[in-house]
């Protein structure tokens, strides 16, 4: 075995040796993609190839958050575009020695999850009722089927999750054999599920350790609410669009004053209405400050108030302050300290039961019109009203509003009161809001430019991180209540389990000093109904992944991470969540490295979303293309730049697959089998272009290397794509006839035929290298035809073996023979003859910075250009566009052909 290529000297020492030479080559007579997938994905299993070996220390092991893509729908083509960006820093990680670590996990937990068990298996979740460990569900339908929901069967939430996860194992099959498909270097017996009984027991101890410390508090507080989900949503999970709505000019009356015009989307409102509040500095109100006016329909007294926040130039300039229409008036509320007259209920109607501040005979008897109603119709209700008493001035002037809306749903949120768990983010909290924008400055972002996201998204922070979920597919609060004499639940002094009995449910579970029979009932308990937040799960993937709670000594090896890949639209929740659980619970960054992937656009230049219907599904671009054309297009984009679905890009990347396996079999050519460890022998290679190429294929790894050491995976392939275009196109045609020596034996071949084979093998093993990471499969294709073990565990290449080996080669000489070779070839073409054709005289008319490249390898570009008879080589001034041009050519004239004969 030779020194070269030799391996990497990393921050994790190479342990992998070159493989060996192959003592008998088997190079297919014919090369093809077909089937590579399927047969190399079962080969990579059956060795382990990319098993994790758990013995490596810390500082060996190369550990990846891998994001566990969602299982409830149906990958898409933006999957593909990220997720092979992180395979190829898995891969490259490998080679350059280091043990990778590199889960695969679901996120199963989640309302579309939640959706089709209810319609597939015909039930509805009611966290009320014990689990019955035989339950069969009624129903189980297909695709595109579903039970009406009336007629689902209500279960307990440990029955509900069962069935969640029954369903949800088939979606995993299927996309872990399109990760398998695409080739990702996964470690597959380490997966892991979000809603699995070990994920819900890290997401509760976790929980509850936040809880002791004081990160986690329950409140009864305003916030954002989705009405057809029925669950509290998160500033992070916010969505703003347009809404159509009008401006209604609305009359309020004080008394012996002219009436107080405020202008207003949202005239239900009124019965909620606490004050009326203009800037301190407008001179319009100052007067009316310290004051109160009337609500018109409802008579509610209400006092004038100032607050900086009111906007002069908007509306009146004066607004009605509402508990709750947006978060303008929580803001209002909570510094003016005003009290909370809330109409709107969970399910986005107005409340059935006349409030008790509305004590005039004629406001209740409207509000009673109200009672139950949508906002809409409660709206009109309102709306005709103002109409009736003249305190509607003028007609509604239709607008488009900015609603917030919940990123799944379709209809405005509503601010609704209620208890919910938190944990503290900085939203609150000026020191912890400055350490996390800390920790985001101690974490590599790439590219850079993304790091202001985390910054402003933790500066702009109004709220702590809200983190219950009025749903039932999820992780459950590990929390009950005691109930007093009275009847009464006493949520100040919750009951939680030690850490040792998690999972828990505590819908099914009881906690100690405790009897089933003694839930719901006075001087009993009753369990926290909530679930997690998916984030409050999903922000502990490290945890979860690298056995935290239940394998310290893997989790030893593996935390912190190396890597978080992921999108740039989930900065703000994915990455900002895990770093403040992380912060909080170890006191530390999560990982070292964010390496934060674009979007992938439509033809039109859209996002591509599942929403908008745009998305592309990548098995049949797979099945088309092949993967490792699939992956060259996602591999030529940067992270962080959005980047287009091009299917003339993935015919590219097929078009270079077959290239390196055509090249490579033609390298492979020469010499007898047996030629064997010569093929890679550097004392082998003593001719000045041979040299050349070498010494420029060391300057391609060097910057390669530095490249995917910046995790710019794009200018690694740009590099050693354009560098082997080069060797194809000009090395290998310059150096085709000195490499087959005239059809010599191996003991018979002259000095600059073995140094041909040999530099053809070395450039063929360490491109092979360079471009394993992005084509997997045509790679390993190649090395198994004349080298041992597999590419992806041979360590990446190095320049100075190659530098060795060119001694003093200048590299531009393979571009001077190569531009020679041209300016033969021209003259042929131009005449239109075989490139076979022989030239019995030309000038070449050579640039002076060109010409002593082309007189060190000019017997190369004779044998190449058939030029037989005499070269005359003619120096000429160099220009900004100078190459080499033949002129004066004369070549041999074709045969006559032969008259065929009767």
């Amino acid at each position: 075995m030779t020194d070269l290529p030799s391996a990497s000297t990393s921050a994790a020492p190479t342990t992998a040796p070159v493989s060996a030479v192959r003592a008998v080559r088997e190079v297919p007579d014919k090369v093809s993609l077909d089937g590579v997938e399927g047969r190399w994905d079962a080969d990579w299993t059956a060795q382990g190839t990319y098993t994790f070996d758990r013995t490596k220390s810390r500082e060996q092991v190369y550990s990846i958050d891998t994001p566990p893509p969602t299982v409830s729908g149906s990958l898409h083509v933006g999957h593909v575009f990220s997720y092979t960006h992180t395979d190829v820093v898995a891969r490259f990680r490998r080679m350059r020695g280091a043990e990778v670590f590199y889960p695969m996990g679901w996120d199963d937990n989640g309302l579309p999850t939640e959706r089709r068990v209810q319609n597939y298996f015909g039930v509805r979740c009611d966290p009320s009722l014990p689990y019955d460990p035989d339950f069969e569900p009624p129903h189980v339908g297909g695709e595109g089927k579903s039970v009406k929901a009336a007629d689902q069967v209500p279960i307990s939430r440990r029955n509900f999750v069962e069935l969640c996860e029954r369903l949800t194992v088939e979606d995993e099959q299927q996309f872990e054999a399109l990760w398998r498909r695409l080739g990702l270097s996964v470690d597959w017996a380490m997966t892991y599920q979000t809603i699995s009984a070990e994920a819900r027991a890290v997401a509760q101890q976790a929980f509850l350790r936040n809880l002791a410390r004081g990160e986690a508090y329950q409140a009864e507080a305003p916030g954002l609410w989705d009405v057809t989900f029925q669950t509290a949503v998160a500033q992070a999970e916010l969505e703003a669009r347009d809404y159509p709505g009008a401006f209604h000019r609305v009359a309020f009356h004080g008394a012996g004053r002219e009436p107080v015009y405020i202008e207003t989307t949202r005239p239900e409102l009124l019965p909620a209405c606490v004050a009326l509040i203009a800037h301190p500095d407008d001179e319009r109100y100052q007067h009316l400050f310290g004051t109160t006016v009337t609500s018109p329909l409802f008579g509610v007294e209400v006092p004038v108030l100032a607050h900086p926040m009111a906007e002069m130039d908007k509306g009146a300039g004066i607004a009605m302050c509402c508990t709750f229409g947006d978060l303008t008036d929580v803001q209002w509320w909570r510094e003016l300290q005003l009290p909370t007259r809330s109409v709107i209920g969970r399910d986005g109607r107005l409340l059935r039961e006349v409030p008790e501040w509305i004590t005039a005979p004629e406001g209740r008897a409207t509000y009673e019109q109200l009672a139950g109603k949508t906002t809409f119709s409660a709206r009109e209700v309102v709306v005709e009203g103002l109409r009736e008493t003249g305190d509607l001035d003028g007609d509604p002037q239709p607008t488009q509003r900015k609603a917030n809306f919940f990123e799944k749903g379709d209809k405005p949120l509503e601010i609704v009161t209620s208890r919910q768990w938190y944990i503290r983010n900085g939203g609150r909290d000026a020191d912890l809001r400055d350490a996390l924008i800390a920790r985001g400055r101690e974490l590599g972002f790439h590219p850079d430019f993304m790091r202001v996201r985390y910054e402003n998204w933790v500066g702009g922070l109004n709220g702590d991180w809200l983190v219950s979920r009025q749903r039932f597919f999820g992780v459950p609060f590990p929390v009950w209540y005691p109930v007093d004499a009275a009847g009464e639940v006493d949520h100040a002094h919750p009951i939680v389990p030690t850490e040792d009995q998690l999972p828990v449910d505590p819908s099914s579970d009881v906690p100690a000093g405790y009897t089933a029979d003694q839930r719901g009932v006075a001087g009993g308990f009753v369990g926290d109904p909530d679930i997690m937040d998916t984030w409050a799960t999903s922000s502990l993937t490290p945890q979860i992944a690298g056995g935290w709670r239940s394998d310290p000594d893997l989790f030893a090896r593996v935390f912190p991470m190396d890597l978080r890949p992921q999108g740039q639209d989930i900065i703000r929740t994915w990455l900002f969540s895990t770093v403040v659980r992380s912060h909080l619970e170890h006191g530390t960054l999560p990982w070292k490295d964010s390496a934060i992937s674009g979007w992938i656009l439509d033809p039109d230049r859209k996002k591509m979303s599942k929403s908008k219907g745009n998305v592309v599904t990548p098995m049949g671009l797979l099945e088309e293309h092949g993967s490792d054309a699939v992956r060259y297009w996602a591999a030529s984009a940067r992270l962080g730049t959005d980047a287009a679905f091009e299917v003339g890009q993935m015919k590219i990347g097929r078009r270079l697959a077959i290239k390196v396996l055509n090249a490579s079999k033609f390298a492979l050519g020469f010499g007898s089998a047996e030629q064997g460890s010569a093929a890679l022998d550097p004392a082998l290679v003593t001719d000045a272009l041979d040299r050349a190429m070498l010494a420029g294929l060391a300057d391609v790894v060097d910057r390669a290397t530095a490249a995917l050491e910046a995790y710019d995976h794009t200018r690694a392939l740009e590099l050693t794509e354009t560098f082997f275009w080069t060797f194809c196109d000009d090395y290998l045609e310059l150096v085709k006839d000195r490499a087959y020596g005239a059809g010599a034996a191996d003991a018979d071949v002259t000095a600059a035929t073995a140094s041909a084979r040999a530099a053809l093998g070395i450039a063929l093993d360490v491109l092979l290298r360079l471009f394993a990471p992005v084509i997997p499969f045509a790679t390993e294709e190649v090395w198994s035809w004349w080298r041992e073990g597999s590419v992806h565990r041979a360590p990446w290449p190095e320049a100075a073996p190659l530098r060795a080996a060119a001694g003093d080669g200048d590299p531009t000489v393979v571009a001077a023979a190569g531009a020679a070779l041209a300016a033969l070839r021209k003259v042929k073409s131009e005449a239109k003859v075989s490139m076979r054709t022989e030239i019995l005289r030309a000038r070449l008319e050579v640039p002076a910075s060109l010409l002593p490249g082309v007189r060190v390898a000019l017997d190369d570009v004779r044998a190449a250009g058939r030029a037989t008879g005499e070269l005359d080589v003619v120096e000429v001034a160099d220009g900004p566009d100078a190459t080499v041009v033949a002129h004066d050519a004369e070549l041999l004239p074709p045969e006559p052909k032969q008259k065929p004969t009767a």
